[in-house]
């Protein structure tokens, strides 16, 4: 199958794996506003049906990652929004973000491992 320019709302939505309603809710108009809760999300056809280039693509992945970091829902989609268009953010690789997250947990793991063996060694002074 040949490279193409875009594609649908079924492909990329199985290329990111999100859901083809969340992709729809993150670009629909919202009625309190009367505004797009996320733009340049897709391109649309005169008759409305959602196409997604590249860049579509790669806005969807950045705010799917901004969304659920570590798997949890972090954040509102409008600050999210905010976040992404913050040139602070935009500033920061998400592979950087990964491999920092990580860092973190193998610190983590390290400092509850540390407090299980004090705690088992004032069990056994405890036991004397």
């Amino acid at each position: 199958m040949k490279n193409k320019q875009y594609k649908s709302i079924k492909e990329v939505s199985n290329l990111l794996n999100i859901k083809e309603h969340v992709i729809r809710h993150w670009d629909s108009i919202d009625p309190k506003t009367n505004k797009l809760r996320f733009s340049g999300l897709s391109t649309r056809s005169k008759s409305g049906i959602r196409y997604f280039n590249n860049e579509n693509i790669k806005n969807l992945e950045q705010l799917k990652n901004v969304l659920f970091e570590n798997g949890k829902h972090m954040y509102s989609l409008d600050l999210a929004n905010k976040l992404i268009k913050s040139k602070k953010y935009k500033n920061i690789d998400i592979t950087k973000q990964k491999n920092i997250k990580k860092t973190e947990l193998n610190q983590s793991n390290t400092n509850h491992n540390k407090i299980e063996i004090i705690l088992n060694k004032l069990k056994n002074l405890a036991e004397i």
